[in-house]
Parts: C-alpha cells; sequence; structure tokens
C-alpha cells in the first residue's frame, strides 16, 4: 500500500511539474509573438483569455466527467487533449489557429491541476506537506520553462519550443496509466488503505453534488481569492519580462527574471512550511501578501534593474506557499465528498484569473504603457487581503 501511495503521488508531482512548465512558458515568448504576427499587447494578451476559456470548461466540467468515466481514465485523455494543443502551436501556424491551441492545452492542463489538487487534497496523512511538495514542483517546472523558451525566442523556429511540452505529456500519460490504470479517485485511494469520503446528509437525502457544491459560500470566496492571487502570479510570471525591457531597459537576458520568479515560488513553498504549521495556515497568508505588497512597492518606485530583479524573486518565494495552502484549506474546510467538485471550482477561477488580469494588462498598456503593470498588481494583492478575511477558518465556519 505504501509503495502505491508513493507511486501515486510521484505521478501528481510530474503532472503538476508539466502544469508548471506549460504556465512559464509564455512569458519569454511574448515579445517574439508580437514581432512574429504584428500584434499589439491587447491582441497577444488573448491567448490567456483563450486558454482561460480552456481551464474555465475543464475546471467546471471536472466532477461530472471524472465521476462519469472515472479519474484515471479522464486524467490520461485530457492529457492527450494537451498534447494535440501543442502540436498546433509547434507549427506556428496563423495567430487565430495558434490561439485555439491554447484552448485545448487549457483544457487538458485543468485536469492535470484540479486533478491533483483535489488528489491530495483528499487524503488523511501529511496533507499540508504533500500540497507543499507537490505544488514546489509546480513553481519547479514553471521555473526551468522560461529557461528553454530565452532561448527559443531567439531562434527562427520559436514554436519548436513546444516539443518539450509535448515529450513531457506523454511520460505524464505513461505515468498515469501505471499509477491510476483508468480507475475511480475512490478506488485509487481505496487501494492506499484509505476508506472512501462519508456522504454528506444532502447526498442522502438525493440532492446533486454540483448544487451542494455551489450552495457552499466558502468555495466562492475561495474561488474568487484564488482567481485573483492566480491573475498576481500569470501577470507578473507573464508580463514581467516585457516591463523589465521596456521600463527598466534589460537585455535579451532578462527572461531570466521569469526564472527567477518561479524559482522563488519553488523555494518558498518548501522552504516556509514550517512558518505556515507556527503561525497557522489560515494567519500566515495576511503575513505573506503584506510581505509581498512591499517588495512591488520596491520594484515600482526605484528605478533600478538588479534590485527590481531580486525583489521579483522574493516575491515569488513569498507569494508561493499561498496557492497550496488555499488547496489544502479548502481539504479542511469543505466536506470530503464535496472536496474533488469544490477544488475542480476553485481551480477553474484561477484559470479565469490566470486569463482576466494578463489581458486587463495588456489592454491599459496598449493604451498607456506597460509601467502600468506595477499598480495593477498592487490593487491585486489588497484585494487578497479583504477576501482572504472572509474565507471561513474551519469547517464549523461553513455553518
Amino acid at each position: 500500500m505504501r509503495r502505491r501511495g508513493r507511486i501515486q503521488f510521484a505521478t501528481l508531482c510530474w503532472s503538476i511539474f508539466v502544469a508548471g512548465w506549460s504556465d512559464g512558458t509564455l512569458g519569454p515568448l511574448l515579445l517574439r509573438l508580437q514581432a512574429v504576427y504584428n500584434v499589439g499587447y491587447a491582441v497577444v494578451s488573448l491567448i490567456f483569455i483563450v486558454n482561460a476559456v480552456g481551464f474555465v470548461v475543464g475546471g467546471s466540467t471536472y466532477m461530472y466527467l471524472t465521476e462519469r468515466f472515472k479519474y484515471g481514465v479522464m486524467v490520461v485523455l485530457a492529457s492527450v487533449i494537451a498534447i494535440v494543443g501543442y502540436a498546433i502551436e509547434t507549427s506556428a501556424p496563423p495567430f487565430p489557429a495558434y490561439v485555439i491551441g491554447y484552448l485545448l492545452t487549457g483544457f487538458g492542463m485543468s485536469f492535470l491541476d484540479a486533478g491533483s489538487n483535489a488528489f491530495v487534497a483528499s487524503l488523511s496523512e501529511d496533507t499540508s506537506t504533500k500540497m507543499g511538495i507537490m505544488h514546489a514542483l509546480y513553481g519547479l517546472g514553471a521555473m526551468c520553462s522560461p529557461l528553454v523558451s530565452t532561448q527559443f525566442a531567439r531562434f527562427h523556429r520559436w514554436s519548436f519550443v513546444y516539443f518539450a511540452h509535448i515529450g513531457l505529456t506523454i511520460i505524464n500519460i505513461i505515468l498515469q496509466l501505471i499509477a491510476f490504470r483508468c480507475k475511480s479517485q475512490e478506488d485509487c485511494l481505496q487501494e492506499i488503505g484509505q476508506p472512501p469520503p462519508e456522504k454528506t446528509k444532502e447526498s442522502e437525502a438525493g440532492m446533486n453534488k454540483y448544487k451542494q457544491v455551489f450552495r457552499l459560500r466558502a468555495v466562492h470566496l475561495m474561488a474568487f481569492f484564488i482567481l485573483t492571487y492566480v491573475g498576481v502570479e500569470v501577470t507578473l510570471g507573464g508580463w514581467i519580462v516585457t516591463y523589465v525591457i521596456k521600463e527598466r531597459h534589460g537585455g535579451a537576458n532578462s527572461g531570466y527574471i521569469s526564472s527567477g520568479f518561479f524559482g522563488g515560488l519553488t523555494v518558498g513553498r518548501i522552504a516556509l512550511l514550517w512558518l505556515n504549521k507556527k503561525v497557522g495556515e489560515w494567519r500566515v497568508i495576511f503575513l505573506y501578501v503584506l510581505i509581498c505588497l512591499g517588495l512591488e512597492l520596491v520594484v515600482w518606485l526605484v528605478p533600478d534593474l538588479l534590485s527590481g530583479a531580486i525583489c521579483v524573486s522574493f516575491v515569488g518565494f513569498f507569494l508561493g506557499p499561498i496557492f497550496p495552502i488555499v488547496m489544502n484549506h479548502a481539504g479542511n474546510v469543505l466536506p470530503p465528498e464535496l472536496i474533488s467538485g469544490g477544488i475542480g471550482w476553485i481551480a477553474s477561477f484561477g484559470s479565469a484569473g490566470a486569463a482576466m488580469f494578463p489581458f486587463i494588462t495588456g489592454a491599459i498598456a496598449s493604451g498607456t504603457s506597460i509601467a502600468s503593470l506595477q499598480p495593477l498588481l498592487i490593487a491585486m494583492m489588497g484585494l487578497l487581503l479583504v477576501v482572504w478575511a472572509f474565507v471561513p477558518r474551519s469547517r464549523e465556519g461553513l455553518k
């Protein structure tokens, strides 16, 4: 049972690594895409919107499809759909077709993201530590991919960067087939000695799970929080390279600043586990957001490339633990039977933030300049503090 559990967890970590690799690729490519397709900030930002549409569709249908066709089947199918999207992008097609590729990859990655989070949140042992480790792997993927895409952005065949995505996702399919063998999540959990979740009173009375999830105020609060949080993460990771080049006169290697941000994200998710437990996961989020606010003020107000790059890395360091904390908190607060559906819905809102806020940034930058990035990020971080204050601290707070 322990060996089977380790195989399952390792596979979930690889899936999240692939999702991180996918999310971290775009930032260093944005300027090259604008040059190749002759489009401005607002139009190139449509990539974020379309990617999020795929993610929202996947996240909102996750509970239904995994119950209807089994978890193990759907994660493999979603990975195949993502590969089709990457294959389209690899060919460097006309811009509309290139964007459609992101619709498919968004759908595929939504199942890897929501599925991995929901599975780990449903575990009964060391959930907080496993969630932190798994999301550190997300950060590692998002840190490594800009190193690769920065190099490919200089090549004539820039789109060949997506061959790496295809290879990583094929490995993911193989691991998923070995670990989950096309079984349901409940069957996979029983294989490692964990009983199925206890049914809620509403389920016993015949109420639909979707209706139960949507009735929970905590789900919507955490969904809105994650929408804003992921918006901050993707906006900063995606646009910081353009900001540094245009506003701080950075050179061709500015793409590595994006890797520094995601590197900080990776380290923070492991290094700050002890602080999360010491302060308390609900309270420590306020501390991390306030520190990030201070660091962003330095990036905005101090016109120095080096200090800005260092601060961006530390923003990643303190921002990093927040997402796994929220996923773990959802597992602690929501009824066990509704964890998968609730986390799927929360994760889909994250993808909406990953599209909405980078698009808003691009649209504003088209009318003004990319200098608008920093005040927008600071406003979003302030919103995080307000929303989190209303999230229940425990399962008893749902009532």
